[in-house]
């Protein structure tokens, strides 16, 4: 059955909004060539998204750059604000948007939970308005639009909301709530933290070729996030990916409903990595996981000489080529590694003997630490475990992908309502 004059309206205006946001201002001429619609349909889309607000001219292109035909359509990038947050047990990231993901603000801030949820959740509001005003998203000229946060977690895929879970702060569940209540008109929801990642990495990270992968967050806990034939799976209860809970060989004893100390994150969580670099002279009262990991693989063997001047240089050595050639690596390190991969392996052949990803990449602020180092050492020891072919990467955007990943959400939820207005 064909589709309606009013439902082709619709599909063709969503297809040249989309290409105006994958590939920036368009002709009508090009819009014309990317759609393969024609010239008439084409003028009357342009028409259409111009009157509702959507797209305006923001240029011209061509050599004489004058006349109907060189003006250049873009989307109107205020026509919405957007913020992402990234939500930790001690402190919170944000960053405000327009329509096209451009960053107009940024700012974090440690938040105190000893002084109590109220104080808490006020802290992190707080950060949202000072980030939103200086966005320009504070007044009635333009609002906050859409809210997306990252939260560790699981998130109740029935109704979106983070689950009451152990060992969780209480004003993580309370701030969703705050901040509606500060922004009523804006649009809030929240996902785990680790899919968030997963979700950023797919679209510009370490898994842009993938349609099918896992990734493994490797921080000051662990987690994961499987994406299938191009679609988050979140499971049914939102707790697809909690690895943590995971019994594996190694540790005390067992993962209980309440406390995941006994499971695998015992093994690959941030405190146990730093007492596994102790265990080998590694680190000092104040070194962190990552720094630790990177330190090691930087200094790893079959490391580039670029690798050795950049280790030179962050000692205070004089990187000439004297002290180049005299350089020992600390074989330390090397074992570090081999034992962290031993580790890391466990987790990950039991994902992929279940799930068959054929990639894992290696996130977090750890897995990018460790880079093709470690990487290699766990696709390594993945090979000798597991009949199924399985790449390990190391994730690209490390830490920063919990925003990233809320902001693309946030943007792809402004953008399904917003795209969808345009009178018929």
């Amino acid at each position: 059955m064909p589709a309606s004059p009013s439902t082709a309206r619709a599909i063709n205006d969503r297809l040249a909004l989309s290409l105006l946001q994958q590939e920036g201002p368009l002709t009508a001429g090009q819009l014309k060539q990317l759609t393969g619609l024609s010239r008439p349909t084409v003028a009357d889309l342009v028409e259409r998204l111009t009157a509702s607000g959507l797209i305006t001219v923001v240029g011209e292109s061509g050599e004489q750059r004058r006349g109907p035909n060189a003006r250049l359509y873009g989307i109107v990038a205020d026509r919405a604000y957007l913020a992402a947050l990234d939500v930790r047990t001690e402190s919170v990231s944000v960053l405000v948007s327009d329509l096209v993901g451009r960053v107009l603000a940024e700012g974090s801030a440690p938040v105190v939970p000893e002084e109590g949820e109220a104080a808490a959740v006020e802290q992190a509001v707080e950060l949202v308005e000072r980030a939103a005003k200086e966005a320009g998203a504070s007044g009635d000229a333009g609002r906050l639009h859409t809210v997306g946060i990252g939260a560790p977690g699981l998130v109740d895929p029935a109704t979106g909301e983070l689950r009451d879970s152990a060992g969780l702060p209480a004003w993580h569940r309370r701030l969703v709530a705050a901040l509606q209540e500060r922004f009523p008109q804006a649009r809030v929801g929240v996902e785990n933290e680790t899919n968030l990642a997963a979700l950023a990495e797919q679209r510009e990270g370490a898994a842009q070729d993938r349609d099918t992968f896992v990734l493994l967050w490797l921080g000051n806990s662990c987690g994961a996030a499987v994406v299938l034939d191009g679609s988050l799976r979140r499971g049914a209860s939102g707790g697809t990916g909690e690895i943590g809970f995971l019994p594996v060989p190694g540790t005390a004893g067992l993962p209980t409903a309440t406390d995941c100390s006994g499971g695998y994150h015992s093994l690959v969580g941030a405190a146990a990595i730093v007492e596994l670099a102790r265990e080998f002279g590694l680190g000092s009262g104040g070194s962190t996981a990552a720094n630790l990991v990177a330190e090691a693989a930087m200094d790893a063997p079959h490391r580039g000489a670029g690798r050795i001047d950049m280790r030179l240089r962050r000692v205070g050595a004089t990187g000439h080529d004297g002290a180049a050639e005299g350089y020992r690596p600390n074989p330390a390190h090397a074992r570090f590694l081999d034992a962290l991969a031993d580790r890391i392996a466990l987790g990950v052949a039991a994902v992929v003997a279940v799930l068959d990803p054929g990639c894992v990449v290696l996130g977090g602020e750890i897995g990018p630490a460790g880079g093709a180092a470690l990487a290699t050492r766990v696709e390594a020891r993945l090979r000798r475990m597991s009949p199924l072919a399985t790449e390990v990467r190391a994730g690209t955007l490390g830490g920063a992908a919990v925003l990233r990943g809320a902001l693309l959400t946030a943007r792809e939820r402004a953008q399904d309502e917003l795209f969808a207005a345009p009178d018929r």
